[in-house]
């Protein structure tokens, strides 16, 4: 393969160690069991791992985007799912950019530390999808408290995160002048909150992506948990979507590594006719597209991480990467599926497992309408399409 970045070799070694504790048969499991890797999971959070994005000041390590992005496509290329644990590493970021000196003192440390968990972030209701200016889930400040009533819907790792970012209204749609507006980011401790205001219901899914509906009920949060000024949050929440775009592709390249790895491997080992298959040119050339397009939207994804680590506007490019990755990520699974043939389709060669959680990323965390949207006003000019 070649490689596009040179400089983060030893996040490399140490993720692939770590991961060789976690070998097929692991994730093979837990997806057969529709379980959640937690073992996984605490030793990623033991390690540091997620919290590369923390300051040091705060006990993380202080990197970059470009290395996070690096060890969330590392998980992905030993054949692990990063979607089981992402949002501890960015779901922070609205917290560490726009939180008060008091808010960073009293989660960070805890959170760098493995103590925490913030995995979840509340934004999409069922009546909006990507809509998000048109939530119905209200925050009505009353007595130092705000009350909070509405319903989430795919509000990913509840069950197994401490703390919650919360994307409510706080000043009705139609009082704002802007419709961007009125919305606010609240940090909600899912200890007290479940049982005492938020119901939480379990999504069964295709994925075995640990998922919930959310219903909230007169839900009291301490006003003391708003995350910057009232009415900001939308503006807010978008200044970390970058982040996460950049790695969520690195996720996708990840995964498209291995199903590249896998088919080549296959390939090379299968003989049909008295002659290894990868000597077919129709076996061996969607592979080199395969490989060729995974290369390509590689590109995109550090060029992307090396304008945000800049603190340049990466808002093209970092949606460009997102939908360069998924796409490249989705057609190295089919033609690693095609490669196997019917042994594909069996849960002992992780193909299928793999298939189906790359096929997720064309619809979240952003859809490739959105971002196809996103292109034509924003480098096209054309008229906003809604």
């Amino acid at each position: 393969m070649l490689s596009t970045d040179d400089n983060h070799q030893e996040i490399r070694d140490a993720i692939r160690d770590l991961c060789r504790n976690f070998p097929d048969e692991y994730f093979r499991r837990i997806d057969e069991q529709r379980a959640y890797p937690e073992a996984f999971a605490a030793a990623l959070i033991g390690a540091g791992w997620l919290a590369a994005m923390i300051p040091e000041e705060y006990g993380g390590s202080g990197l970059g985007l470009t290395a996070a992005s690096v060890i969330m496509e590392e998980i992905n290329r030993c054949g692990g799912n990063s979607g089981a644990v992402h949002g501890q590493m960015y779901n922070m970021g609205t917290l560490l950019r726009h939180g008060s000196p008091a808010q960073k003192e009293q989660y960070l440390p805890a959170i760098a530390a493995g103590k925490l968990r913030i995995q979840s972030m509340a934004v999409t209701e069922p009546s909006t999808g990507s809509d998000t200016t048109k939530i119905r889930t209200t925050a009505e400040r009353k007595d130092g408290r705000y009350l909070v009533n509405g319903q989430k819907v795919w509000i990913s790792r509840v069950q197994h995160s401490d703390l919650m970012i919360l994307l409510a209204r706080t000043t009705a749609l139609a009082e704002v002048k802007r419709k961007s507006e009125g919305m606010s980011i609240f940090i909600v401790d899912l200890h007290d909150a479940i049982g005492h205001g938020l119901s939480v219901r379990p999504i069964a899914n295709m994925v075995n992506h640990e998922t919930n509906e959310l219903f909230f009920d007169n839900l009291e949060i301490p006003a003391e948990n708003l995350i910057g000024d009232e009415g900001q949050g939308f503006r807010y929440l978008l200044d970390g979507l970058n982040a996460e775009r950049a790695l969520i592709a690195a996720e996708c390249i990840g995964d498209g590594y291995w199903f590249i790895d896998r088919a080549t491997r296959y390939a090379g080992e299968r003989i049909v006719f008295d002659r290894p298959i990868g000597m077919n040119q129709g076996v061996q050339f969607p592979i080199a597209e395969a490989l060729i397009e995974i290369e390509a939207a590689n590109l995109m994804r550090f060029q992307a991480c090396t304008l945000f680590d800049a603190q340049q506007a990466c808002g093209a490019q970092a949606n460009m990467a997102k939908y360069l990755a998924a796409k490249a990520s989705w057609e190295a699974a089919n033609v690693c599926l095609q490669t196997h043939g019917g042994f594909g389709f069996a849960s002992e060669y992780d193909i299928e497992r793999k298939f189906r959680e790359t096929r997720l990323y064309q619809v979240a965390p952003i859809s490739t309408n959105l971002i196809f949207a996103y292109v034509a006003e924003h480098l096209l000019g054309l008229p906003r399409s809604f």
